[in-house]
């Protein structure tokens, strides 16, 4: 999956509002494009077969189905096709269901833009690495791997135990986004205005990450000779 071809969403959900909000929210996110609505199993079982979308947005309560029933069969069938959540449905096994499935994400309704944004660009950027690792070489690496599962990302999440007073892990995260989509190094102003926080809020995470060892820093002079710190990824 290039950066031109447009990923297809199969969007199925019986509530049509919902649906809609849905159908708005990858209107407004780049290479997304939504091929259909399904309200019912045999719309998704139909839909599913003939558009063959690349991503389904599903629920789990429908009056004729369960969408985790559909979800196994759907993945049986299509193995490559990326599925993520968007329910009410909080019960821990539900969730772990799905898991064990193969979502690739896992909403809880009411739906913000910004965690429907996140997990839709997530997985956009999964399917380019994939296909990056699989045009390019015969066998991947362990660091590929890796970089595939978000590894990083998810022990930063879970393991808060690990991180000092002040520092939270979604906005660590965050942090971490900013600076892997940025080609070159970038100043903790410029962090600062990419997350909407302050100047002195960047350069406190942005240092955490550098006494961890996650990021490096150097410095760079400008147009006047002063020095400024910069970041970025480790190679």
């Amino acid at each position: 999956m290039n950066g031109n071809r447009t990923i297809e969403v199969l969007i199925i959900e019986d509530d049509l509002r919902v649906a809609e909000i849905q159908k708005r929210f990858i209107e407004q996110l780049e290479g997304f494009q939504t091929v259909g609505i399904a309200a019912s199993y045999i719309e998704a079982k139909s839909y599913i077969d003939i558009l063959q979308p690349d991503l389904l947005l599903l629920d789990v309560y429908f009056p004729d189905m369960d969408g985790l029933a559909l979800l196994k069969e759907a993945k049986q069938q299509h193995k490559q096709m990326g599925v993520i959540m968007i329910t009410a449905a909080k019960e821990i096994d539900k969730v772990q269901e799905a898991i064990s499935i193969g979502v690739f994400d896992y909403i809880i309704k009411p739906v913000v833009f910004e965690r429907f944004k996140q997990a839709l660009i997530r997985y956009r950027d999964f399917q380019c690495k994939l296909e990056t690792f699989g045009k390019e070489y015969p066998h991947i690496t362990q660091e590929q791997i890796d970089q595939l599962l978000q590894k990083e990302m998810t022990r930063l999440l879970t393991d808060k135990s690990q991180l000092p007073k002040g520092i939270d892990p979604l906005t660590l995260v965050k942090v971490l986004e900013v600076l892997k989509t940025a080609s070159v190094g970038v100043t903790a102003e410029f962090v600062a205005q990419e997350m909407g926080v302050s100047r002195t809020t960047a350069r406190r995470y942005l240092e955490h990450l550098v006494s961890g060892e996650k990021i490096d820093a150097d410095l760079a002079y400008g147009t006047v000779g002063r020095p400024e710190r910069v970041y970025l990824v480790k190679k």
